[in-house]
C-alpha cells in the first residue's frame, strides 16, 4: 500500500500506535472510528510546542500551559453557550487569564455562565442578532458584489459588532464607502483597515514531491476521513482526478464547492490508505488527530502545508465572509498564521483537534500575513463523512 505522503522517518511512538491498530486502513473491513470531538486529553506533541515557541514567542512551559487552558476552554464552551441561552453573545479565549470569556446580554444569565467555569461579560447584542446582521450584509453582497477594497466581514464577539475589514488605503474609495453605508444599515458595524493585501487562494503550479495534484495545480491534503480526505474546494471540481506525490493515480473529487464555500471531499483508492495525522514534512514529528473540538477565538492554532510546512498563530475571527476575486466565501475562520501558494487545502489543528482546511489569505511566511480556513466539522456534516481519529 502507498501512504499519502513520503516519510523521512516515522517516530517510534507513532509506529507503536499504528501497530496497536489505532490507525485503521481504509478497506480493511474494520469498523470506522467515530469522529468524537473530544477535548485534548493527551500530552501535546513536542513539534506543536516547538512551533508555538517560535511563532507565538512563548517558552515551552507557557506553550504547554496555554494548550492545557485552551483544551479546558473548548470543553467549557458548549456548556456555557447552553447556560446563556438566548442571551448568548459569543465567546472567546482570553490568553491573559487562560479562561473562556462569554458575552451575555443581561445579568440574569451571568451567574449561570459563571457556574460552568467561564467568565461572563455583559454585552449589548446577542450572537443571534449579530449573525442576523452579518447575514443581511451577505445577502446584499450576493446581489451586488463587494468591492475589492473590502477583504471580508465577520461577527466579532469581543467588540460585539460585525467587523468589516478593508484593504489598506481603500477607505476613501467611493465603492467601499457605499458598501459600508449599506453594511451599517444592516446592524452594528466596526470598520478596520488592515495592513494586508487583497485575499487570494493558495493553490500553485505543479512542483514535484508534494502530496497531491489535480490538473496543473498542487494543493495540500487536509484531514483523513474514512474513504479519503477533505481539502479545499478551489483545488478541484467534482469528478476531477487526483494524483499522489509520486504521480500515480490516487482518487477523485467526489464533491467540491467554491466559491460560496471552499471545501471538497476526495475519495482515495488505487492502494492508497489514510492515517489520522498532520504531517511534519520531515522537520517535525507527525501530530495525531484525536477529534475535532472547535477552538475558540483567541486560541492558538497551527497549520501544516506542502509549501511552508508547519506554522502557528491564533484564531482571530469566526464566521467571516471572505471577498475573493472569484466570489465571496462564507463561514470562514481567520487566523494570524502565514501561508503561501501550494498550502491550499492543508490542515489547521489546535492541540490534537482538527479545525479546518486552508483556503486563502494574504502575505507570506517571510513577512507574515493572515490565512482563512473552512471549518472541518461543516465539511464532515455536508458530505456525511467520519473523521479518521487515533
Amino acid at each position: 500500500m502507498r501512504v499519502a505522503r513520503r516519510r523521512t522517518g516515522v517516530r517510534a511512538g507513532l509506529s507503536a500506535l499504528l501497530a496497536l491498530g489505532a490507525l485503521t486502513a481504509t478497506g480493511t473491513g474494520l469498523p470506522a472510528a467515530a469522529a468524537a470531538p473530544a477535548p485534548q486529553a493527551h500530552a501535546p506533541a513536542q513539534a506543536l510546542v516547538d512551533a508555538m515557541e517560535r511563532d507565538l514567542g512563548l517558552s515551552e512551559r507557557q506553550a504547554r500551559e496555554r494548550l492545557r487552558q485552551e483544551a479546558a476552554a473548548a470543553a467549557v464552551a458548549p456548556r456555557a453557550e447552553k447556560a446563556a441561552g438566548a442571551a448568548f453573545g459569543g465567546s472567546w479565549f482570553d490568553a491573559r487569564t487562560g479562561k473562556l470569556v462569554v458575552g451575555v446580554t443581561g445579568e440574569k444569565k451571568a451567574e449561570a455562565v459563571r457556574a460552568t467555569g467561564a467568565v461572563p461579560r455583559i454585552v449589548e447584542h446577542s450572537a443571534a442578532e449579530l449573525d442576523a446582521a452579518k447575514e443581511r450584509i451577505d445577502a446584499r453582497a450576493e446581489k451586488k458584489a463587494a468591492p475589492s477594497g473590502v477583504s471580508g466581514w465577520h461577527v466579532d464577539p469581543r467588540s460585539n459588532t460585525v467587523v468589516v475589514d478593508l484593504v489598506e488605503g481603500t477607505a476613501r474609495d467611493a465603492a467601499v464607502r457605499a458598501f459600508l453605508d449599506d453594511a451599517r444599515e444592516a446592524g452594528p458595524v466596526t470598520v478596520r483597515e488592515s495592513t494586508g493585501e487583497v485575499p487570494r487562494t493558495f493553490a500553485a503550479g505543479v512542483v514535484g514531491g508534494d502530496p497531491y495534484y489535480t490538473g496543473n495545480a498542487r494543493c495540500s491534503i487536509g484531514f483523513a476521513v474514512h474513504g479519503g480526505f477533505v481539502t479545499a474546494g478551489h483545488c478541484g471540481r467534482t469528478g476531477d482526478s487526483v494524483r499522489g506525490w509520486d504521480g500515480s493515480q490516487m482518487g477523485q473529487f467526489r464533491g467540491s464547492s467554491f466559491p460560496g464555500n471552499d471545501y471538497a471531499f476526495v475519495s482515495t483508492g488505487h492502494g492508497w490508505w489514510t492515517v489520522p495525522v498532520v504531517l511534519g514534512w520531515g522537520k517535525t514529528p507527525d501530530v495525531l488527530v484525536r477529534g475535532s473540538a472547535e477552538a475558540p477565538v483567541g486560541a492558538s492554532i497551527c497549520r501544516s502545508g506542502s509549501t511552508t510546512q508547519w506554522h502557528c498563530g491564533q484564531v482571530l475571527a469566526k464566521n467571516e465572509t471572505v471577498n475573493y476575486s472569484q466570489g465571496a466565501v462564507h463561514q470562514m475562520t481567520k487566523t494570524s498564521v502565514c501561508a503561501e501558494p501550494g498550502d491550499s487545502g492543508g490542515s489547521f489543528i489546535s492541540g490534537d483537534q482538527a479545525q479546518g482546511v486552508t483556503s486563502g489569505g494574504w502575505g507570506n511566511c517571510s513577512s507574515g500575513g493572515e490565512t482563512w480556513f473552512q471549518p472541518v466539522n461543516e465539511i464532515l456534516a455536508v458530505y456525511g463523512l467520519t473523521l479518521h481519529t487515533a
